[in-house]
């Protein structure tokens, strides 16, 4: 009686009915942020299927024209894109390698393949050119002969006979503190990030035997941002030499933000990778070419999986 003479009995029921609403409208965000991920999920599983035929395609494009000339020459053995566990394996078991004193050739082959290189390969020896830059592995009956393009490479060319190869795991995964950065003319992104698997043994296996995957990390921070670069040269207005004026300037000044951004990051090495033509521009690590679409933080998932892939050639 009191709550109808002071009014709080309509309070309650109005609260009663906000508070259904909103449980209600929770809810559907909730499905709403799972089907966006689903939906990424799936976007990105299509997207490594179309690289993967897009390589086979480029392969079997590359030998349909040295077949129809007539300087047709060897023909890699296979070729394919290492990511996770199978990355692990394959340098899991080069890593095991063992053919005796001197049994096995490793070199790291940034263009031409050394003298050692073209004596070991013989006649296959172009294979390298094609594959580089490469780390090669060669035992000495030629049971294992291939070339991987290391993401982030030795410093030096070398080239070197051992009882067993040289593989070092930095070379290939994810290992340490790094940043990687997407740089696009319109986009920047930035994650630093920590590999959870540091200090454990690089072949490290888990109770049931299986091989733990040495790419997991964590990524400690991200920072991204993107800047209003126009794009398209109107009809009317200015030249399109005025355009072209104003559009090198915002990506100069974009390019400016990201290389602050970059200046302040604290990581043990730096990855850089995205547009092209942008590249030169930034003191890194490696850098290497990613087609990275979509908002930064989508952007930098894509190219922090597209950069740790390490294509693998037969030779």
């Amino acid at each position: 009686m009191l709550d109808d003479i002071l009014g709080r009995t309509e309070l309650k029921e109005r609260i009663e009915e906000l508070e259904a609403d909103k449980e209600s409208l929770a809810n559907q965000l909730a499905a709403e942020e799972e089907r966006r991920s689903e939906a990424s999920r799936e976007r990105q599983a299509a997207e490594r299927r179309v690289n993967e035929l897009e390589d086979k395609v480029t392969e079997l494009e590359d030998r349909l024209d040295r077949v129809g000339g007539e300087d047709a020459g060897p023909e890699f053995r296979g070729r394919v894109d290492l990511r996770g566990r199978r990355r692990a394996r394959v340098l899991t078991l080069l890593d095991s390698l063992r053919a005796g004193e001197e049994g096995v050739l490793t070199a790291y082959v940034p263009d031409e393949p050394p003298e050692a290189v073209r004596d070991a390969l013989g006649e296959r020896a172009p294979l390298v050119a094609r594959a580089a830059p490469c780390l090669v592995v060669r035992d000495q009956d030629g049971v294992v002969s291939a070339a991987l393009r290391p993401p982030n490479p030795p410093e030096d060319a070398f080239c070197e006979y051992g009882d067993g190869a040289r593989i070092e795991r930095a070379w290939f995964e994810p290992s340490g503190r790094y940043a990687l950065a997407v740089v696009r003319a319109d986009l920047f992104a930035l994650g630093v990030y920590s590999d959870r698997a540091a200090g454990q043994s690089e072949a490290a296996t888990s109770a049931s035997g299986e091989l733990r995957d040495p790419r997991a990390v964590e990524r400690e921070s991200f920072e991204g941002f993107e800047s209003d670069v126009k794009s398209d040269h109107s009809k009317g207005g200015f030249s399109q030499s005025r355009f072209e004026r104003i559009r090198d300037d915002q990506i100069r000044e974009h390019v400016e933000k990201c290389q602050a951004a970059l200046a302040d990051v604290d990581a043990d090495r730096v990855f850089v990778v995205g547009q092209e033509t942008l590249l030169g521009e930034f003191d890194a690590d490696a850098t290497a070419a990613v087609d990275a679409t979509g908002d930064p933080e989508d952007a930098l998932a894509h190219a922090h999986e597209d950069f740790w892939s390490v294509p693998l050639s037969l030779l």
